[in-house]
């Protein structure tokens, strides 16, 4: 066993615990090939690993418990070590180390933490189920004990589970709206919401309540209190957001459905950046009584799946089929829109299109001219805040410290609108909806579901701030013509962290197709090969 070996192991473990960046960087093998793993999937090459590094603000503290060393050759050796959180329990490490012209450096790694009872960036609060099926007949709690027993649940939903966003009432617990000091004051419901309630009715179990973004007034996913939740389908990227708790338990196969909400595209980014399939319904298909809000003239109620079937069945469960409408095959690209997008996602949205066309799908398609985006934003954004400034505003000026800076500076933002501009930009709202329709002509119009690919989890606020007006500009669209917005997963392209992430295709169709949307979803999905 060689000395420098153990030397070199010793002076990577003491780099770990001060956090030296500068020593592990140089303890790592350098160029594209270095690997990383834990239960959040693999890092692949030295500047990833180094960037993740620099993002999480250190590794928890630890000592070795044991240590075995395998060699495999004069300059190649495989140690793996037993770790002693402080915080209790046993993890494992495992690290294959290479000699160089500069000495020992690690080329792969695996590290195995104790898995933790629930995690906490993701679930508010779980059960085994926290809220059983509503059985037909059965008081609650004679359903309860029913649905233990194989077989006693029916409906179409049975044996789904699903995780609910921290906006819902969930009866016997309060509402947290991602806020700690919130929740604090918070008292427990006293009912289920109508949309929880549609999915208990169903068959479905509620698992748990899961994270959401401060109010939900954001699309990144990136809680100051909670922690940011893991994105299943590409390690070290944000989980997107505001319905990014969901997002993830479903990506993670903690839960078949997410329950959340979607003001300016807080189902379809997530759903976007994890590869899922995510409904944002018609506004007033789905009713938002018991729904904590954030802006009432957007908001809307959706669900996160990872497959069509279950997705259109949570659909079917919780709206009225009388309403729902078919758009037809006739289609829409805005030429602005997808401009908005990278060239990666443009690129692989306009390969999708000509496949999709290929295959006789897009027989009627035509380019439309939706107006001047930017005004568009603008009278969204402005309506938006001012009726989340209405509905917080309050609340916020009383508890000034209990948010984080970025959604802080939003709502600060949010507190300036006046009545006039508030007055003049539902006007516009008006117009730009009649605009929409007209130009749109009942067709369904075809776009990417996010501007980029899921950002690293250590982009800058300026980075993330920047793929969030593209975004936002982009899913602003079915806010402002109160239309339902799918995520289909069928794209992808390179990020920061990954050479294939997920990107959404999203269809936005007319009010009330919300069940056809799915359907068409689901065609095109077969068509490419997802």
């Amino acid at each position: 066993m060689p000395i420098d070996l153990l030397a070199a192991f010793w002076a990577y473990e003491r780099a770990l615990m001060a956090n030296d960046l500068v020593t592990l960087d140089a303890l790592f093998a350098p160029g594209p090939d270095t690997l990383r793993g834990d239960a959040a999937g693999i890092l692949l090459g030295h500047s990833t690993i180094s960037a993740f590094r620099d993002g999480r603000g250190g590794a928890p503290m630890r000592t070795i418990g044991s240590l075995e060393v395998r060699p495999i050759s004069d300059d190649a050796a495989l140690i793996v070590a037993v770790t002693l959180p402080a915080t209790g329990g046993r993890g494992q490490q495992t690290q294959l180390w290479r000699r160089g012209e500069a000495g020992w450096v690690v080329e792969a790694a695996h590290v195995s933490a104790p898995a933790p009872a629930i995690n906490g960036s993701v679930w508010r609060t779980v059960g085994t189920p926290l809220v059983a099926p509503l059985i037909p007949g059965f008081t609650e709690a004679a359903a309860a004990e029913l649905s233990t027993v194989d077989g006693a649940v029916t409906g179409p939903l049975a044996g789904q589970t699903v995780a609910v966003k921290d906006l819902f009432a969930v009866k016997g617990h309060a509402t947290g709206g991602g806020v700690p000091a919130w929740l604090a004051e918070a008292h427990p419901a006293t009912d289920h919401s109508p949309a929880v309630l549609a999915l208990l009715e169903a068959g479905a179990s509620v698992v748990g309540i899961a994270q959401t973004d401060e109010f939900a007034y954001s699309i990144a996913g990136k809680n100051p209190h909670y922690g940011t939740p893991p994105n299943a389908a590409v390690p070290g990227a944000i989980s997107g957001g505001s319905s990014s708790g969901p997002a993830s338990a479903v990506a993670l196969g903690q839960a078949t459905i997410g329950l959340g909400t979607d003001t300016g595209g807080s189902i379809r980014v997530p759903a976007s950046y994890q590869g899922l399939w995510g409904l944002r319904t018609t506004l007033g298909a789905v009713s938002v009584d018991g729904v904590l809000p954030l802006a009432s003239s957007f908001d809307t109620v959706g669900w996160l799946t990872r497959d069509a079937r279950t997705l259109r069945g949570a659909a079917a469960a919780s709206m009225s089929s009388k309403r729902q409408v078919s758009p037809g095959a006739r289609f829409a690209v805005s030429p602005a829109l997808v401009a908005l997008a990278t060239d990666g996602v443009q690129s692989a949205f306009g390969s999708a299109i000509e496949s999709l066309a290929s295959a006789g799908l897009l027989a009627d398609l035509e380019e439309v001219d939706l107006g001047d985006l930017d005004k568009l934003f603008e009278t969204f954004r402005t309506v938006q805040g001012a009726e989340a400034w209405r509905e917080h505003g309050d609340w916020i000026q009383r508890h000034p410290h209990a948010i984080g800076e970025d959604i802080a500076a939003r709502f600060a933002w949010a507190s300036t609108i006046t009545a006039e501009a508030e007055a003049l930009s539902r006007s516009a709202l008006m117009i730009a909806e009649a605009r929409i329709a007209g130009a749109l002509d009942e067709r369904v119009l075809l776009l990417p579901s996010a501007s980029s690919v899921a950002p690293s989890t250590t982009a800058t606020g300026s980075e993330i701030e920047a793929v969030r007006a593209g975004t936002l500009r982009m899913t602003a669209i079915a806010g402002i013509s109160r239309r339902p917005a799918l995520s289909v997963p069928v794209l992808s392209a390179a990020g920061a962290t990954s050479a294939a992430a997920p990107v959404g295709l999203c269809l936005v169709g007319p009010r009330f197709s919300d069940l056809a949307l799915v359907d068409i979803g689901e065609q095109f999905a077969a068509a490419l090969g997802r």
